[in-house]
C-alpha cells in the first residue's frame, strides 16, 4: 500500500493549517508551518542525493528540527536513525557505521563527540549538518560541517516530488537498543507498524483533536517518538515539548497550558515529588497520565492519586512498544500487574516446550501483532532468535493470572533500567574487564531512590591488586554513557559460577 508516516503532517497542514501542532519552549508552531519546514528539509535531503532506503541519523536534543528531519525522511522513504544524545564517541561510532548512515544532523551540545569520530564514520564529508541551540555560549558551526538553517532556508516549501513511492511496509526507523553481548541492535520499524502504534496510543488515551499532550521524554527513544509525538500528530492534537526536563517547569506547564494528556517516565515522576511542586500547581485539566520505564512504586502512585492523578503504567520494548497497558478502570485492583495486552497486541506466557503456560506459571513473555518490529538491522541471526514465525520472544519472564493480567517476574539476560534507560551489564562488563587490575567482574541492577535502579559491580581483582570506585569511574568515562557506569562496587574473592563457568547473577542479587 503506497502511503507513509510523512502523510500525517501533510494532511493536517491541508485540513487544519492554523491548528497548533507544537508548542516548543513557549513558541507555538502551526501544522502549516511545521509542514513547510518538513518540506524544506526533504528537498535539502534530495538535493544531497539521498534516495529511498538511505539512512539519515540525528544526534539531537528535543527540538522542532528533530521532528522536521523525522517527517522529511518519512516522506522520502529514507530510514531515520535517532541516536541517544547521551552516548559517548565510541558508542556513536558503532551505531552510525553499523547502519551505514549517509547524513548526520547533530546539536552543538555534542560537537566534541562528533569531532572525535568524523574521520572514522561512514557519513560523507559534505553531509555533517550542525544545528546551533539557543545557548549563545555554544560553538559556531565548524568548517567541516554545514549549518542546518543555512541549508534549508531558501528551499521550496512545496511537497517533495518522489522518484519512488513509499510503501507502508518500507522501513521508517532504526531504533538502537542495547545488546546483551555488548553490541547494540537496531530494531527496524516500518511505516505500517508505526501507524498501528499510533492507533494503539490514540485508542488507549482516548486522544482528541483538542488535546494538549505534554511530554518530556527524549525523542531519540521509542517512547518519546512512537508513544507520544507521532500518535499526537496523527490525531491532529497539540504537542507540548521542551528541550530538557525540569520537574518544576513541567508541572507549571500542566497548569499554564491546561494539559489534558501527560506522558513521562517513572524517574521523572519521582523528581516531581522530590521537588514538592505538585501541590503548588493546578492539575485538574489532566484527563490521562501514563508512562513507565521501570516498575512504579506504590508510594509514587498514591502520591499522584492524592492530587487526582491516576498514573497508568505498562510494559513494552523498543521491539514492541506499549504491548501491555493498565486500564484506567482497573488501576487499584491489581497494583503489582503491568496490565492487559493492548488493543493491537497479543501477549502470552510460554514454556520451554513452546506451549502456552496456564495462569500462575512463570515462563517467557512472547507477543505478536502489527506493532512488532520487522527485525534487527543487518543482524539476521539475532532476528531469527527474536522473531519465530511472527512471534516476538521478549526475553522477559512473567506470568498471567486467571483474568489475563500480566506480571513481570524478572528481566532475562540481566538487563536493568536506570532512569528509564536500558542498561545491559554485558556491555559494561566487556569494557571493565580490560582494566589491568581486574580479573573478573559481574554487574547487576540494584534499587536506587533517584534512578529506580543503578549498577553494582562485583569485582575480583588480580592477585595483589585492589581497585577503588573512583578508578572504575575514571576507566569507564568516555567508553560508555554515564548512566551505564555502576554507582556501587564490591570486592569479592570469587564470583559464583556454574560448572561451565557461567556467572550465577541470581546469587549476586541475593547477596
Amino acid at each position: 500500500m503506497k502511503w507513509s508516516v510523512g502523510k500525517i503532517i501533510s494532511k493536517w497542514a491541508m485540513l487544519a493549517p492554523e491548528r497548533i501542532a507544537l508548542i516548543y519552549e513557549g513558541t507555538p508552531i502551526t501544522y502549516r508551518a511545521l509542514n513547510r519546514d518538513v518540506n524544506k528539509v526533504a528537498r535539502f535531503f534530495k538535493n544531497k542525493g539521498l534516495k529511498k532506503g538511505d539512512r539519515v541519523a540525528v544526534d539531537l536534543f528535543n527540538c522542532p528540527e528533530f521532528l522536521a528531519c523525522y517527517f522529511a525522511a518519512a516522506k522520502l522513504g529514507l530510514i531515520f536513525v535517532p541516536l541517544n544524545y547521551r552516548l559517548v564517541p565510541r558508542e556513536l561510532e558503532y551505531q552510525i557505521n553499523r547502519c551505514g548512515t549517509r547524513l548526520l544532523v547533530f546539536h552543538d551540545n555534542v560537537l566534541q563527540h562528533i569531532e572525535k569520530i568524523r574521520s572514522s564514520v561512514c557519513v560523507e564529508d559534505d553531509k555533517f549538518i550542525f544545528l546551533k541551540t539557543n545557548n549563545i555560549e555554544r560553538s559556531d558551526c565548524p568548517g567541516w560541517a554545514n549549518d542546518y538553517h543555512d541549508c534549508i532556508q531558501n528551499r521550496s516549501v512545496a511537497e517533495p516530488i518522489l522518484e519512488e513511492p513509499v510503501d507502508l511496509d518500507d522501513p521508517l526507523l532504526i531504533l538502537y537498543t542495547s545488546g546483551v553481548t555488548g553490541n547494540p541492535k537496531g530494531a527496524v520499524i516500518s511505516h505500517c507498524q508505526t501507524y498501528f502504534k499510533n492507533f494503539q496510543i490514540i485508542n488507549y488515551t482516548d486522544m482528541r483533536q483538542d488535546d494538549m499532550f505534554l511530554f518530556q521524554s527524549p525523542l531519540c527513544h521509542s517512547a518519546g517518538l512512537c508513544a507520544a509525538a507521532t500518535p499526537c500528530f496523527c490525531r491532529g492534537a497539540t504537542l507540548l515539548m521542551r528541550m530538557k526536563f525540569d520537574p518544576v517547569i513541567f508541572c507549571r506547564d500542566i497548569e499554564k497550558y491546561r494539559a489534558t494528556i501527560v506522558f513521562g517516565f517513572t524517574t521523572m515522576f519521582r523528581f516531581i515529588l522530590q521537588a514538592k511542586i505538585l501541590d503548588k500547581v493546578g492539575v485538574s485539566s489532566v484527563r490521562m497520565l501514563f508512562g513507565g520505564g521501570e516498575k512504579t512504586s506504590l508510594n509514587i502512585l498514591k502520591a499522584f492519586e492524592r492530587k487526582g492523578l491516576y498514573l497508568q503504567s505498562g510494559y513494552g520494548q523498543t521491539e514492541n512498544s506499549g504491548m501491555v497497558l493498565r486500564p484506567r478502570e482497573l488501576l487499584n485492583r491489581k497494583p503489582d500487574s503491568c496490565g492487559l495486552p493492548n488493543f493491537f497486541s497479543e501477549v502470552w506466557v510460554q514454556g520451554r516446550n513452546g506451549k502456552e503456560l496456564p495462569p500462575g506459571e512463570v515462563g517467557e513473555l512472547v507477543a505478536t501483532g502489527p506493532n512488532v518490529m520487522s527485525g534487527y538491522w543487518d543482524a539476521p541471526e539475532e532476528t531469527e532468535k527474536a522473531i519465530v514465525d511472527g512471534v516476538l520472544y521478549t526475553g522477559d519472564l512473567g506470568y498471567k493470572d486467571e483474568e489475563g493480567f500480566i506480571y513481570i517476574v524478572d528481566r532475562a539476560k540481566d538487563m536493568y533500567r536506570s532512569g528509564a534507560e536500558n542498561v545491559y551489564p554485558a556491555e559494561v562488563e566487556s569494557v571493565l574487564s580490560d582494566h589491568p587490575k581486574i580479573e573478573k567482574v559481574a554487574i547487576i541492577g540494584v534499587a536506587d531512590e533517584t534512578w529506580g535502579e543503578t549498577g553494582k559491580a562485583f569485582i575480583v581483582c588480580n592477585k595483589g591488586e585492589t581497585i577503588t570506585k573512583e578508578e572504575v569511574v575514571e576507566f569507564l568515562s568516555g567508553k560508555v554513557a554515564k548512566y551505564k557506569i555502576p554507582r556501587h562496587i564490591e570486592h569479592i574473592d570469587a564470583l559464583p559460577t556454574t560448572l561451565t563457568g557461567k556467572i550465577i547473577k541470581k546469587r549476586l542479587k541475593q547477596m
